[in-house]
């Protein structure tokens, strides 16, 4: 095999090459056997076991390449991390320390991958496509050359998506209500660039906090605009503009690193948005559309990465993807081995798309059509109404692992210039912003204005989980989709101009609904009861569980002798706690009897309130 030069520095970012060249390079992503204990210098790899790896670094100089932590610090400061963060939640961390990556010639990739499957120690080695953002472009967005007025116009009235539901979240609701703005919460945005100038967005803005800010910054702009535009007379009304907006830029940084670095910047209750998808094993490399696009997290590393930010209470909220796919279709069920684009993925994986799995725990949000008639293009002549109000867009992604649903065309916000143009881009606003890119934002605001109103009457802030619940539990109803879409802009592009119907049962969930999400999330029970009766032998311990109790009740334990035995104490008791999952909570009650005979007991609760 010919020699090949070794690629540049930051290889492990994913830095698109101009806003309509995103793709950027693949990755190699390696997995380590954890009993094997791999530790990646520069020099060379070796094993705290003692396993032989010479193989493994004689390919490695073969190939004038190195193996390199994913997470770019040591393994055992992730191992230390890891152990700390598990003792202070009670939460299951996923060790990340195993994960590495491998800088080559993109031509190399898939074969190096193949090989190092092959070698002692290696769990997996597979190759990620690279992401994009999870934008739908319908037609060509330009933006507009006449210079705009003086003062940019109020343009809140085209943000239906602020009103009252079933059209919008009922955003105006929420900002009446004390804390409804997001006030006291971080929101971290993962893609690429963003403008931090712009007119509307100078107040609460924390900048980019890892990695490099590209200048291809409109799709980043326009996300931003959605939950962060500025409370002023003039342009767009951000969903939840009293938060904290900052970003972690994959320029620089890949996919799961990226969400690592925000996971450890933000504090329980924050939220991390993902609007980023990639080529899963529907997609055709040659397809200049992006169907075959999925969510993120079907990749290990990166389900891990969101694994780790929920172990810590960050929200995480995902693009589910433009790619028209079933997420319930068995194709995700099959592990990828030896394939010919992805490599293999370790033997413990499972399609995390698949409820019968592990879940990732984010909130993974599809898109919805607007009201027929927004903004007068989604009516043709002689065709009718393109639109049905909350049926599912054509290209996204559906299946029982999608929570919700935000606006998916016709999404007024910052950036683009087709709205507002002109020769300054701190001007530029655009109201065709679409795809799960512009769904998903719709889902942060709202929930970044529900943690604020926890937050402003001394309530815990919502759980990833309990976001989760919420948002399924609540909101305006999924409709049907109309009987076809007839999409005259995009002929030539690769996309059929009819789509067929698109049922309800194709499921991308409810569009929130902030008046009824604020109330559920308020809603407050306080009941007793009894959970279990035992009698406890003289002089013995026993130790009862208790499980699946939600983990947002508030349930105090009390323990009481039920038979009476007047003259000293009879029991004693105490309590331990699992938290066996994001939903739920185990508790252990261990029981001893003070005396020398038989005492009956009863197990009792209180909750408090949820």
């Amino acid at each position: 095999m010919a020699k090949q030069s070794k690629s540049k520095k930051n290889q492990s970012s994913e830095d698109p090459q101009g806003e309509e060249n995103f793709p950027a390079k693949r990755q190699l992503i390696v997995i380590g056997k954890r009993d094997l204990g791999l530790r990646a210098k520069k020099e060379a790899v070796s094993s705290v076991t003692g396993a032989n790896v010479k193989p493994l670094n004689d390919l490695l100089a073969s190939e004038e390449v190195t193996l390199e932590p994913l997470f770019g610090v040591s393994e055992e400061r992730l191992q230390a991390q890891a152990a700390t963060l598990a003792l202070e939640t009670g939460a299951e961390v996923p060790d990340l320390s195993v994960y590495y990556h491998v800088e080559a010639p993109d031509e190399l990739l898939d074969d190096l991958a193949n090989r190092l499957q092959q070698m002692e120690g290696i769990e997996a080695a597979y190759v990620k496509p690279p992401a994009e953002p999870a934008q739908m472009k319908l037609n060509d967005i330009a933006p507009r050359t006449d210079e705009p007025p003086t003062h940019t116009p109020d343009f809140t009235a085209r943000q239906e998506y602020l009103n009252a539901a079933p059209i919008g979240i009922d955003a105006r609701y929420a900002w009446t209500v004390p804390g409804g703005r997001g006030a006291g919460f971080n929101i971290i945005d993962i893609e690429w660039g963003w403008n931090f100038n712009h007119e509307d967005l100078l107040h609460n803005q924390g900048g980019v906090v890892s990695g490099t800010n590209s200048t291809d910054d409109n799709h980043g702009t326009a996300v931003l605009g959605e939950y962060s535009g500025d409370r002023n007379s003039f342009g767009v009304a951000g969903i939840s503009p009293d938060s904290n907006a900052m970003a972690v830029s994959l320029v620089g940084n890949n996919t799961s690193q990226a969400i690592r670095i925000a996971a450890d910047r933000l504090k329980r209750g924050d939220i991390i948005l993902l609007e980023v998808h990639r080529g899963g094993p529907q997609f055709n490399p040659g397809d200049r559309t992006r169907f075959g696009f999925i969510a993120i997290e079907w990749w290990p590393d990166d389900f891990d990465a969101i694994r780790y930010a929920i172990s810590k209470g960050v929200i995480v909220v995902e693009a589910a993807g433009n790619g028209g796919q079933n997420f319930d279709d068995g194709v995700y069920d099959t592990r990828p081995i030896n394939h010919p684009r992805m490599g293999t993925f370790p033997a413990s994986w499972k399609n995390p798309f698949n409820p019968a799995n592990p879940s990732s725990g984010a909130v993974v949000v599809g898109a919805g059509m607007p009201p027929a008639g927004t903004h007068g293009r989604n009516r043709q002549p002689g065709w009718g109404d393109v639109y049905a109000d909350r049926g599912r867009c054509y290209f996204s992604n559906y299946g029982a692992r999608i929570d919700a649903q935000g606006w998916g065309w016709e999404v007024t916000t910052t950036g683009y210039g087709d709205l507002q143009g002109g020769s300054d881009r701190n001007e530029w606003y655009t109201d065709q912003f679409s795809g799960t890119s512009s769904a998903s934002p719709i889902i942060v605001g709202a929930l970044a204005c529900v943690q604020g109103v926890l937050r402003a009457q001394r309530r815990i802030p919502l759980s990833p989980a309990r976001a989760i619940q919420l948002l399924r539990s609540t909101g305006s109803p999924q409709q049907d989709g109309p009987a076809f879409t007839f999409i005259p802009d995009m002929a030539g592009t690769g996309y059929p101009q009819n789509h067929p119907a698109r049922p309800r049962t194709q499921r991308i969930g409810n569009r929130p609904n902030l008046r009824q999400l604020i109330s559920r999330a308020l809603e407050t029970r306080t009941w007793v009861g009894v959970q279990f009766s035992r009698s406890i032998p003289a002089g013995t311990t026993r130790r009862y569980f208790t499980h699946s109790w939600p983990a947002h009740w508030h349930v105090v334990w009390t323990v009481v002798p039920t038979s009476p035995q007047r003259g000293a104490p009879q029991i004693e008791w105490n309590v331990q706690v699992e938290r066996a999952s994001d939903q739920h909570i185990t508790y252990f009650i261990s029981i001893t009897n003070l005396t020398q005979i038989p005492v009956n007991i009863e197990g009792r609760y209180a909750v408090l309130g949820w």
